[in-house]
């Protein structure tokens, strides 16, 4: 496998990729259909996908059923770096960075968890 793109049902796609781009520093790919009614963003080698809800229906994503569930699990080279970044934008961090753990969460405009994860050396 090279890549994954998850794909999120919101109430609003543009929403969503505006906030990606805004809050996270992600690019807009494109809208599609009437609308729209889909949305891709990407950063990196990284994309997800947004795809607009029925009308009555909202979110439909991992941590309303668990308080620690997440919709996606990204790798990154640098943790803290990326943490900066969201700080500085103001998106919405629901855990910083440690080193134990060496991730950080992140919730978007409509509930959506991300951990941003790197790799860490054991200690000898």
């Amino acid at each position: 496998m090279k890549s994954i793109a998850p794909q999120f049902v919101v109430p609003d796609e543009v929403a969503a990729a505006e906030y990606y781009r805004d809050f996270l520093g992600i690019r807009i790919l494109g809208f599609f259909g009437q609308l729209p009614v889909f949305s891709t963003v990407a950063r990196d080698n990284a994309e997800i996908q947004l795809g607009k809800a029925d009308s009555a229906a909202g979110p439909a994503h991992d941590s309303v059923p668990r308080d620690s569930g997440l919709d996606a699990y990204v790798g990154v080279t640098s943790v803290d770096s990326f943490h900066a970044q969201f700080k500085e934008r103001g998106a919405k961090i629901v855990a910083s960075p440690q080193v134990r753990v060496s991730k950080c969460f992140v919730e978007n405009n409509f509930g959506f968890r991300l951990a941003f994860a790197m790799d860490m050396q054991s200690p000898t």
